[in-house]
């Protein structure tokens, strides 16, 4: 099983996870924002992944140190579980329907990180979070895991939606990302010899 646990203490927020993902899709987490945790929660859902995760931030200040070292630490956990990712098939991508909303997500575990975000969000907010920090999440995640992350809203008039629809995408494209190939199960997935 590959699994992993990460904490991440600074003076701004701490944070603790685990992380298994050949999970059951089951997820217990608390962020002090009720939406990056329903966020967490459907992720964790649609990629099948078990995840637990409790972050203390200074929310008093702002809520950007949470989101994006939440994001982080997520993403050294699967850099973690994934091990020297041989047999993997690295890759992944989804197109996520959400009622009105198309959002796709690719990412590779590349070993390099970058990431190019476009959430059309259009309001200050949805529900607790503010809205422009959606892609520091997906980019605290990019650098943590080593990878690429790429997630785009294709269109949509919900703000919720739009967000919605990129954080199912991104569990779903995560999913195939890290399943097993049979054919290559010891090869790395690179012709560089090195992720």
């Amino acid at each position: 099983m590959r699994k992993a646990r990460v904490e991440r203490k600074t003076n701004e927020t701490c944070v603790q996870l685990s992380l298994l993902l050949e999970g059951r899709g089951r997820a217990r987490v608390s962020t002090g924002i009720r939406f990056l945790d329903h966020m967490l929660e459907l992720f964790a859902r649609h990629g099948g992944f078990d995840l637990e995760l409790q972050a203390q931030g200074d929310l008093d200040v702002d809520e950007h140190h949470t989101v994006e070292d939440v994001g982080i630490c997520l993403g050294e956990a699967f850099d973690r579980a994934l091990g020297n990712k041989r047999g993997i098939l690295r890759a992944g991508y989804f197109v996520m329907p959400m009622d009105e909303t198309l959002g796709v997500v690719a990412v590779d575990f590349g070993g390099r990180a970058a990431a190019v975000i476009d959430t059309k969000a259009r309001t200050r907010l949805v529900g607790d979070l503010q809205t422009e920090l959606v892609p520091d999440f997906f980019e605290g995640f990019a650098r943590g895991a080593k990878a690429n992350v790429h997630a785009k809203v294709l269109y949509g008039r919900s703000n919720h939606h739009k967000i919605e629809a990129l954080f199912k995408a991104f569990g779903r494209s995560l999913r195939v990302a890290c399943a097993r190939d049979r054919r290559l199960a010891r090869t790395l997935p690179s012709t560089k010899g090195l992720l």
